[in-house]
């Protein structure tokens, strides 16, 4: 049950009625749990929540479209929205609106530019043929890259998810590889939520490994990577952008990754700065956590069909024209021919992972989790189970040590960027900030046993060798959420810290300049997002029932190592966390459907 002391009800009092302040309060609260708005048909659950003295009289749900702070149509200046048995806030039902009416846009504009682009596809059949040639000759699986690929040239709105190892970088290498063949002066952005998001795609984008030639390089090196922020045009102090939809961005295709990770406000800011002509590619995988402000808008759309990888049968027939191996075709399955949903054709998800086999080690643990499936899951808690996943249910002091005693490299590396390069080939990851296993205690413990062990000397807070990790953006120095450097001294003998920016280059800032930073031995989870590394030290909590812990949670922390993952966490920590699902109210899947 709540107080009456807290931000919720201070917010509820605004109100002079008595019948909302309850459904005032409870719309403030889920905001702060992630939701968009509050499900009326759920609320005999939600009133358990209210202070004692808003159970006594909250009023009924029919009646309260007779408040006059309550509107039922977008536009109407008041505080509240009651749509489709949803209660928002008006700002949360216009974002919501706004992404909703954009897509819409993306879609309409689509078919006058279809046939041109048909004809348009055709000829870039021999290229498409090269890009797509099949590594593994004798591994004959359906090519969902080739389909997500021709899907994006045809759609001026498309998402391609899918989880690690699928390929979704690969695949934009190979969309704008035929772009650029189908026009030179193409102009593209590549953006992510993140800076380290970012510049991993466009480092992605620029080594991928395509078979064209040097055909495509210069025009791949001359892409930029930038923050959705940097990309918009942030302005100092405001809520607002540069660009938007009466100063739209001028690129003619737009780009972005980890989109799992945008909140409804940024996304929706994001298409309003978008012109409806402009091709619009999102990428992310739809089973990993949702942004840590309001929504899960990307997930919502990948869910908003009943199945994804559906087409009509001239869709499926042009596609398969591409590709030449039976098996590697669209099969009938797939053509759905009396789909009326507006974002049928348009998700496309990878479904082959190339960097995880299915059957063993962290494709099979982390499908396991992702599909709740226990049994599998405690298999992998014997000892010697598997060679890439480690389950630790003990907590061992010597599994931690050793994986803490692997940043000895980046500490004896005297090259500035190498060390950078070895500092993140391992981190260990935290489900939450405080506690014995939170964060901050995680980090200590780090510090003082290679400090132990004369890998470092604890003499001042900006101490030789500590990594540290940028928390908030500081568009002043060129530093952005999420970015990490170590503190080393310069030819001078003065300490500074170095970081590694986009384009692979080191700088150095005074740390005394730096107000938001945080040591990086470990960090959340959720700060993780967007990042991979070699080797991942997953940290749950021991005791109690914690809330945070839900599949998508440790599905994210699995899936961020490349080759090994180690998890320290009970049996009942591991098993609770894979039954716990993220469930955020939204109305834009029920939306769509009308």
């Amino acid at each position: 049950m709540q107080t009456l002391n807290d931000v919720h009800h201070q917010f509820s009092t605004f109100f002079k009625s008595k019948s909302l302040q309850p459904y005032a309060f409870l719309v403030s609260k889920k905001l702060s749990e992630g939701h968009i708005c509050l499900h009326l048909s759920e609320i005999a659950g939600e009133i358990e929540d209210l202070p004692e003295l808003y159970q006594t009289i909250i009023g009924p749900v029919d009646k309260l479209l007779d408040e006059d702070k309550i509107s039922s149509e977008f536009g109407e200046k008041q505080p509240f929205v009651l749509h489709n048995d949803r209660l928002y806030l008006q700002r949360y039902f216009n974002y919501e609106t706004m992404i909703l009416n954009r897509i819409m846009e993306f879609i309409a504009s689509e078919k006058e530019m279809e046939l041109d682009r048909i004809i348009a596809l055709k000829s870039q059949r021999d290229l498409i043929s090269k890009l797509f040639q099949p590594i593994n000759q004798s591994a004959v699986i359906t090519d969902w890259q080739l389909t997500a690929a021709i899907s994006a040239v045809l759609n001026n709105f498309t998402i391609i998810t899918g989880g690690p190892g699928t390929g979704k970088t690969t695949t934009v290498a190979k969309i704008l590889a035929i772009l650029f063949s189908m026009d030179g002066n193409l102009r593209v952005a590549l953006a992510a939520p993140t800076g380290k998001a970012a510049a991993r795609m466009a480092e992605s984008l620029k080594s991928a490994s395509i078979n064209t030639g040097e055909t495509f390089k210069e025009k791949f090196q001359s892409l930029e990577p930038s923050t959705i922020h940097r990309l918009l045009g942030y302005i100092s102090d405001s809520p607002y952008f540069k660009h938007n939809k009466i100063n739209p961005l001028n690129y003619d295709v737009v780009i972005i990754d980890e989109s799992s990770m945008l909140d409804v406000a940024l996304f929706a800011k994001l298409l309003d700065a978008i012109g409806p002509q402009t091709r619009l590619i999102l990428l992310g995988d739809k089973d990993q956590l949702a942004s840590v402000e309001a929504g899960s808008l990307f997930g919502d759309l990948c869910q908003a069909q009943p199945e994804l990888n559906l087409f009509k049968a001239d869709r499926t027939q042009f596609i398969n024209s591409f590709i030449v191996e039976d098996g590697r075709q669209l099969t009938d399955a797939v053509i759905k021919q009396d789909s009326v949903h507006p974002l049928f054709q348009h998700i496309v998800e990878l479904k082959h992972s190339h960097r995880f086999a299915s059957g063993k080690g962290i494709g099979r643990f982390s499908k396991a989790i992702i599909g709740n499936n226990q049994e599998v899951i405690k298999q992998f808690f014997a000892p010697d189970a598997d060679e890439q996943v480690v389950v630790d249910l003990d907590y061992s002091s010597e599994v931690f040590n050793d994986f803490v005693l692997g940043y000895e490299a980046y500490i004896i590396e005297p090259d500035i960027k190498t060390a950078i390069s070895k500092l993140n080939s391992l981190r260990i990851l935290c489900a939450i900030k405080e506690g014995e296993q939170g964060l901050y205690a995680t980090n200590k413990k780090a510090e003082k046993y290679l400090s132990d062990h004369n890998r470092i000397a604890l003499t001042s807070e900006f101490y030789n060798h500590r990594p540290i990790i940028i928390t908030s953006n500081n568009y002043a120095l060129g530093l952005y959420n999420g970015d990490v450097g170590i503190i080393r001294p310069d030819d001078k003998g003065t300490l500074k810290a170095w970081f590694e920016n986009a384009e692979g280059n080191i700088k150095s800032i005074i740390p005394g300049l730096i107000s938001n930073a945080e040591t990086v031995f470990a960090m959340t989870i959720h700060k993780s997002q967007g990042s991979e590394f070699d080797k991942v030290l997953v940290v749950l909590p021991s005791g109690g029932n914690v809330a945070i812990l839900t599949r998508e949670l440790l599905y994210t922390g699995v899936t961020r190592a490349k080759t090994t993952v180690y998890v320290q966490g009970n049996d009942d920590a591991i098993l609770k966390s894979a039954e716990g699902q993220v469930k955020r109210a939204s109305g834009i899947s029920g939306r769509f459907a009308q």
